[in-house]
């Protein structure tokens, strides 16, 4: 298994992309922990994890708070005895249809961006302790470009965590922390998005991609797992677009 007897990290994982990885991550022999708001969705995919013979644990967190990460971390550590891996995953969708509210662009920048941070500043020192580690940071197309559909302060998170990934990956190499971005592209739509969810704003949205198809949530997890695994253990500070070609335009 391809990452038989790591410990995960696994935030947003109780819907979406972030299920889609906890549940993959466990299938391939690692112990999870599923962090998220939502605690009964979580536990409904510890259980599922768990009916299929696999490790996992839900823990509470919000992104945006650092007591709430030291604690998953400390949780984590004092019951696995480390952590290897960190998928920076939960993040709230920027499809607001007021694309001047202040509002927005302070939520943007503290959960989608600001969460991150925190994340990979809580998981750090102990991945120095153990030896090494790998982050995984979901960004997105929206951290290369402008849309019409999302609100600027979307971009702008996104487009941070692109960069702030470059340099955590810059600062920490010699100590064996890779840090790494994947992009999803049009995805299904997110439990907290509006104009995106939209019908005919979505068939907008998938006619500009040369797939012809919005991704689906697996695609997003096997590029976490590469990503994840010591299969990439000479990849470092890269970005990984998901997105059916559309930022090959």
């Amino acid at each position: 298994m391809r990452l038989d007897g790591k410990v995960a990290i696994i935030t947003g994982a109780a819907s979406g992309m972030g299920a889609a990885t906890a549940e993959l991550f466990a299938r391939e022999g690692a112990r999870v922990v599923v962090a998220d708001l939502l605690e009964t969705e979580g536990a409904e995919i510890v259980s599922k994890i768990a009916s299929a013979d696999g490790v996992a644990r839900f823990q509470g967190l919000d992104v945006t708070d650092e007591s709430n990460w030291d604690a998953v971390v400390a949780n984590a550590v004092s019951e696995f005895g480390k952590v290897d891996i960190l998928v920076n995953n939960a993040g709230v969708s920027g499809s607001h249809p007021d694309i001047l509210n202040t509002d927005t662009w302070d939520e943007q920048m503290n959960v989608n961006a600001k969460g991150v941070f925190l994340g990979m500043r809580a998981v750090i020192p102990p991945m120095q302790k153990s030896g090494g580690g790998s982050i995984v940071n979901i960004s997105s197309i929206s951290g290369f470009v402008g849309q019409k559909f999302v609100h600027m302060g979307y971009n702008a998170a996104k487009g941070a965590v692109r960069l702030a990934t470059k340099a955590a990956a810059v600062q920490f190499a010699r100590e064996n922390i890779r840090v790494n971005s994947v992009h999803p592209g049009i995805m299904p739509a997110m439990r907290t998005s509006k104009m995106t969810a939209d019908p005919e704003v979505r068939a907008k949205m998938i006619r500009a991609v040369p797939a012809g198809r919005e991704g689906k949530v697996e695609e997003v997890a096997n590029a976490n797992l590469f990503l994840a695994s010591d299969e990439s253990s000479y990849v470092t500070g890269i970005e990984v677009p998901v997105d059916g070609g559309f930022l090959a335009q």
